[in-house]
C-alpha cells in the first residue's frame, strides 16, 4: 500500500468539478508592467504540522493587492474538512479544532474556490516554499492539478529591500515589529494574510526607489541577491 496516498487521487473527478478545473486560467509570468498595476495574491496556510511530505493544509486565507493597494472587499478564506484523528500539538499553533474541521469545505471545493479566487495572478507568501510545496501537493492529491504559478517569498524580498533592519532570517512577526505592524490574530491564515500584505506594499514602496520597478526586475534582483547570500566567503 502507497504510504503517501495525496500523490495521486485515488477517485474520479466529478465531471462539472472537472470542467471548472479545466477552465482555470494559465498563471502570468512576472513581466516587465509596474508593481502598480499588477494584481497579486498574498497566500497563507494554516497546515497540521510542518512536515511538507505529510502533513494538510486546513486552512487557505488569501488577500489581493490590486492598483498598489490591498482590495479588502476581495478575500478569500476557507477551512477544510478534514479528519485529522486525535488532537496534535499543531492545534495550539493554528487554534483549528476538530469539530471546525468535520465542519468545513470538501477540499476539492475548497481547493478549487481558491484557485478560482487566484486566476492567472502570481502569489506572494512568507516562508513562500512552505506555502508552495503544500499547495501544489494538495492540489495534485485532490484536483489531479499542477500548480504553475510564480511565487514571490516576502522573507526573502524584505532583508534583500531593508537590509539596515539587521533581521536576516527572521519570522513574520519580527518583520510586523520591524516595521510597527498590528496582527489581528496570528496563526490565523486570513489574518497573517493580512499582515503579510501589508509588508508587501511597505517592500514594493522601497523597490520602486531602489530603481526596481516590476514583478520583474524585483524577481532578478532578488534571484541575484539569493546568489550573493550563497555565495562561499572569500
Amino acid at each position: 500500500m502507497n504510504g503517501f496516498p495525496w500523490f495521486t487521487r485515488r477517485t474520479p473527478l466529478d465531471p462539472v468539478l472537472a470542467d471548472r478545473r479545466d477552465r482555470l486560467p494559465d498563471p502570468q509570468a512576472l513581466d516587465e508592467r509596474p508593481l502598480r498595476q499588477q494584481r497579486f495574491v498574498v497566500l497563507d496556510l494554516e497546515t497540521s504540522g510542518l512536515n511538507m511530505s505529510r502533513d494538510l493544509v486546513l486552512s487557505i486565507g488569501a488577500v489581493t493587492i490590486e492598483d498598489g493597494a490591498i482590495d479588502l472587499g476581495n478575500q478569500f478564506e476557507c477551512t477544510l474538512q478534514r479528519d485529522t484523528g486525535k488532537l496534535n500539538a499543531s492545534v495550539l499553533i493554528h487554534g483549528i479544532a476538530p469539530s471546525e474541521l468535520a465542519a468545513g469545505v470538501e477540499p476539492v471545493e475548497a481547493l478549487l474556490g481558491f484557485m478560482e479566487f487566484l486566476g492567472d495572478s502570481p502569489l506572494l507568501a512568507f516562508h513562500a516554499t512552505f506555502d508552495q510545496r503544500m499547495l501544489s501537493r494538495a492540489l495534485k492529491h485532490d484536483l489531479d492539478h499542477r500548480l504553475r504559478h510564480g511565487f514571490m517569498d516576502i522573507a526573502e524580498l524584505a532583508p534583500m529591500l531593508c537590509p539596515e533592519a539587521g533581521i536576516r532570517n527572521g519570522g513574520l512577526d519580527d518583520w510586523v515589529e520591524h516595521f510597527g505592524l498590528q496582527v489581528q490574530q496570528r496563526h490565523n491564515a486570513s489574518a497573517d494574510a493580512l499582515v503579510t500584505a501589508e509588508i508587501a506594499l511597505i517592500l514594493f514602496s522601497r523597490a520602486r526607489r531602489q530603481g526596481l520597478e516590476s514583478p520583474a526586475a524585483l524577481a532578478s534582483a532578488l534571484a541575484r541577491w539569493q546568489r550573493r547570500q550563497q555565495a562561499p566567503a572569500l
